[in-house]
């Protein structure tokens, strides 16, 4: 072997042991990334870590950056969306308290166990998530309630102050007594506002019309100002869609979650560093929403009253129709009252329209035969002139028309030669005579 052979072979086995020693180091780096890959769980079960590693996926945010946003009350990142994720998707207290006792082996835990280990060093996490939450949705909780309990008690207001609808009423309540003459209904002083909805049952004979077409049309022929009714009734319709016992229980879990949170923050700990803003921040949000809240109960105070004022007004028990209940009925009377007028309307356009129809019939018919009678007169006179002037000259003498008139010396002329002319138009000629 020489010299540069000898060289080549050394150079090929330091390249062959070159190549095993890197291969080798290169499967060493797979398993790693494998392991690395598929770290075992040592604290969650599979459900909680995948439904946590989901949650964590969909914000792409930094665990610290996460935890500091808690801390800070930072509502630029603390979204109600993400906040009611990580309530729900929080592993439990006793995990978190294991996890937080497991930051040397940080790099060893799944992603999920190491959100985990980050999120323990924030001290009460789950009731400033719980505050957190509630401040996200507080204003949302308001505007949901609030403007129910408006409605309500603007909608009591209006009927007892609409003179249109008690107007209406009392036509009702006559209209009632008329048609029960005679019997023990036929005296009745009033009435229960569910009995508007059950004037439609009552049909006429025909069964073309009922009771509520009537009264409509009674209304507006005879009481055209009772129509504005609906008019002053506009808050009745938002009303028939309250529930008095949601607004109740709405209305009652605010003002637990207010004095929870106030129990909280007097007993919470220090701000654990400078990032800690929880107590500073919530502290001036519980008592705006105090504030907020005594408003809004006096409100509801106010409208449980209207209430049941309206119930004394109309004589019925405010605890056994509920407001949902007793404006529902009043909203579906309105609708149906309207839609009464609508198709009175469109029947008495049909009945005019069928009226002028035959009223243009009759007329067609009186002049075609006015035009047939003078076609014949024309055909009669078109016979012969002469018939036609001794029936007017023997209808003239008969009448005695032709001698009403006093006689001057140009009259005297004028009969004697009408009497001329008759004589010389009847008397025969000389060959009728002759055949005589």
């Amino acid at each position: 072997m020489t010299k540069s052979n000898t060289t080549q072979c050394s150079i090929a086995t330091t390249g062959g042991l070159q190549v095993y020693d890197a291969k080798k180091e290169q499967d060493g780096g797979d398993e790693k990334k494998q392991l690395k890959k598929v770290k075992e769980l040592k604290i969650l079960d599979g459900k909680t870590s995948q439904n946590l590693s989901i949650f964590l996926g969909s914000f792409r945010l930094p665990y610290e950056e996460i935890k500091y946003a808690v801390l800070q009350v930072n509502e630029k990142i603390l979204t109600e969306s993400m906040v009611q994720n990580l309530v729900k998707q929080l592993p439990t207290p006793d995990q978190m308290s294991v996890l937080g006792e497991m930051k040397d082996e940080y790099d060893d835990l799944a992603e999920s166990e190491q959100f985990g280990v980050v999120m323990s060093s924030v001290k009460r996490l789950m009731p400033r998530l719980e505050a957190i939450l509630f401040k996200l949705q507080f204003e949302e909780q308001l505007n949901n309630i609030k403007p129910d309990v408006v409605s309500v008690t603007a909608a009591c207001e209006e009927m007892r102050k609409s003179e249109t609808f008690s107007k209406l009423l009392q036509i009702t309540l006559l209209v009632g007594n008329y048609m029960n003459a005679g019997s023990r209904n036929g005296t009745a002083f009033g009435f229960s506002i569910s009995y508007l909805c059950k004037l439609r049952d009552t049909k006429s004979a025909d069964l073309k019309q009922t009771l509520l077409h009537f009264l409509a049309d009674v209304c507006q022929e005879r009481y055209p100002d009772v129509m504005s009714f609906p008019d002053e009734l506009i808050h009745v319709e938002k009303a028939a869609r309250v529930s008095a016992e949601t607004i109740q229980k709405n209305l009652e879990l605010m003002g637990r979650q207010i004095k929870t949170l106030k129990k909280d923050l007097e007993t919470f700990p220090p701000p654990q560093n400078d990032k800690d803003l929880f107590v500073e921040k919530m502290s001036s949000f519980v008592s705006n929403a105090q504030e907020q809240y005594e408003m809004l109960d006096l409100m509801h105070k106010n409208m449980e009253k209207q209430y049941n004022d309206l119930g004394g007004y109309f004589v019925f028990d405010p605890r056994k129709m509920s407001a949902e209940e007793f404006f529902g009925d009043l909203n579906t009377f309105k609708n149906m009252f309207q839609q009464a007028v609508k198709e009175n309307q469109k029947r008495k356009e049909a009945e005019e329209k069928i009226k002028r129809a035959k009223l243009a019939r009759e007329k067609a018919e009186k002049e075609r035969e006015e035009k047939l009678k003078k076609n014949q007169l024309l055909d009669i006179n078109a016979e012969g002139d002469e018939t036609g002037i001794m029936d007017g000259l023997l209808e003239a003498l008969q009448s005695g028309a032709a001698f009403r008139r006093k006689r001057g010396p140009r009259q005297a002329d004028s009969i004697v030669s009408l009497s001329q002319l008759v004589l010389e138009t009847c008397s025969p000629t000389t060959d009728e005579l002759v055949m005589q």
